[in-house]
């Protein structure tokens, strides 16, 4: 069979992708648009995507479609259900961000423990400048030496994450919540690893079930003095819920790299917020030159695993 292999979101990538080694024939676009999907897959065998959603209604409109290769690891863009039952394939990215996010975290919580943020902006207003001794003492600052990590959700990318917490001796909890997976580890139950944590760092699917995981309830449970890091999905947690928590210092700040839309074009809650004891960066935690290399070698592994009989890494 000859197939035609289209990218639908090319810019989505910025490392280079070499060609299938079967015979076909491949189109990319820079990006695309909800209604230009079916227009753009109307001949494809193989779409890859990054974050395009494919819902029923648009792949009972492909009937040429055979495979789906996303080029990230999250999939709730794609409706597995009806891909299943139209006969497509999906195949997602794993376990190629294992050194990059846990390190993002980590720079997240790091600042903020520090309040490098506050203390920044500080010597940015003169105020060190002025100061009587050789220091300020304005912020409190935190170690992370004997601290307690929780983390929700324990892939490789929750395990890189405790790994990087042991090496600064911290604690480390994996939760038992309604998405896990893994049966090789002892879990905690997560009102537990809510209350019992200083840093709460979310490395879970979003799915029906873990959908504004992290809301006013949880938020409550958390120490005054923890921080909620989310590098996963945006959608895990009530981002109303966590601005009035801020607001009312019910835990001490959050680093986000995720929102519930991208990009937010009509505005987010988060967006707003200019205080040292948050941090939001663009979803840019899984972008590591080293790690897209991976991803890029992956998605074309991916393809041509299919392609040959030996499919891998499949969702459905």
């Amino acid at each position: 069979m000859n197939h035609h292999v289209v990218f639908l979101e090319r810019d989505s990538l910025k490392v280079e992708v070499r060609r299938p080694n079967f015979e076909h024939t491949y189109e990319e676009y820079a990006k695309t648009k909800p209604d230009q999907v079916v227009s753009h897959l109307q001949h494809a065998t193989i779409a890859i995507i990054n974050k395009v959603g494919l819902s029923e209604e648009t792949l009972a409109q492909l009937p040429k479609l055979k495979m789906v290769a996303i080029a990230a690891t999250g999939y709730d863009a794609v409706d597995i259900g009806a891909c299943r039952r139209h006969g497509i394939a999906v195949a997602n990215i794993r376990n190629y961000a294992i050194h990059t996010v846990p390190e993002h975290v980590f720079a997240l919580v790091l600042a903020l423990r520090r309040n490098l943020l506050a203390y920044r902006q500080e010597v940015e207003q003169g105020r060190w400048q002025k100061s009587e001794q050789f220091c300020l003492f304005t912020h409190e600052i935190r170690e992370l030496f004997g601290a307690t990590i929780g983390i929700v959700g324990e892939g490789t990318i929750g395990r890189g994450t405790a790994a990087i917490a042991q090496g600064f001796g911290m604690r480390v909890l994996f939760a038992h919540h309604e998405s896990r997976k893994k049966k090789d580890m002892v879990l905690t139950p997560f009102d537990q690893v809510l209350a019992e944590s200083d840093i709460l760092s979310l490395h879970c699917p979003l799915t029906p079930a873990t959908r504004n995981l992290i809301g006013v309830n949880e938020l409550r449970k958390m120490k005054r003095s923890a921080l909620l890091i989310n590098t996963a999905r945006g959608g895990l947690v009530d981002e109303a819920a966590l601005v009035q928590a801020l607001d009312d210092g019910t835990i001490a700040g959050a680093g986000f790299d995720v929102l519930t839309t991208e990009p937010p074009r009509n505005g987010n809650p988060l967006l707003g917020l200019r205080r040292p004891n948050f941090i939001l960066t663009p979803h840019i935690a899984w972008a590591s030159t080293e790690a897209m290399r991976f991803l890029a070698d992956q998605l074309v592994d991916n393809i041509e695993a299919w392609v040959a009989g030996k499919p891998q890494n499949l969702l459905t």
